[in-house]
């Protein structure tokens, strides 16, 4: 009995320091991402709460380190790299296709995300004894959950300029030709559905007329 409870320990132990190497990803990814779309919208409501959202992911990684060491888990610097190529990534590549609206809402996916990931890592903490940790969490949660309603709240906005929401979200040249790819493709696939699209069969009446 006691050596399934041992086993037990070290398991909940090695998941909490997997959770905490993906925390620190994504409150990297938290920090950046949304300073990247509040730049993209300019001084307008959306933009407001992501800076909130990016200050609040940036005061949590200058927290962690020393809570996570005082539990004896990893501080994942590979994690915080992994968060920022993410954000690289999706800046130069994935944006590509999306319009500012859209954009905002991946961004606003990845937040959520960070809400579920905390509130597992809350539980594991407190199964594992760390109970300093699982308060941290509790914490972070009433603020983060908090910012990601005035969140959901501004979309409103996009609501109400439906020309900013439409906007691309990135002008580079590569992303407007590739824009201009995708429209063409989609134009000559609608051409095509047409032209290959079933005729109806004439009626009698119809043909002698």
């Amino acid at each position: 009995m006691n050596q399934v409870s041992e086993e037990q320990a070290t398991d909940v132990r090695a998941w909490l320091g997997n959770l905490s190497r993906e925390l620190f990803q994504t409150e990297q990814s938290a920090q950046r991402h949304p300073i990247i779309e509040a730049e993209r919208l300019g001084d307008v409501p959306p933009a407001r709460i992501f800076r909130a959202i990016a200050a609040h992911a940036e005061s949590a990684l200058a927290e962690l380190p020393g809570l996570i060491e005082r539990h004896e888990l990893p501080v994942s610097t590979g994690g915080r790299a992994v968060g920022s190529a993410f954000s690289v990534v999706r800046n130069q590549v994935a944006d590509l296709f999306l319009s500012l609206e859209r954009s905002y809402r991946g961004t606003l996916l990845g937040v959520r995300h960070g809400i579920d990931l905390v509130t597992l890592f809350e539980q594991v903490a407190r199964r594992d004894g760390a109970v300093e940790l699982a308060d941290w969490c509790v914490a972070w949660l009433e603020r983060r959950q908090a910012l990601v309603v005035e969140a959901e709240h501004a979309l409103e906005w996009f609501a109400a300029h439906p020309e900013r929401a439409l906007e691309a979200a990135t002008h580079r040249p590569l992303a407007r030709a590739f824009r201009a790819a995708v429209a063409g493709i989609e134009h000559i696939a609608e051409y095509t559905r047409r032209s290959t699209r079933p005729r109806a069969p004439v009626t009698a009446a119809e043909s002698r007329h």
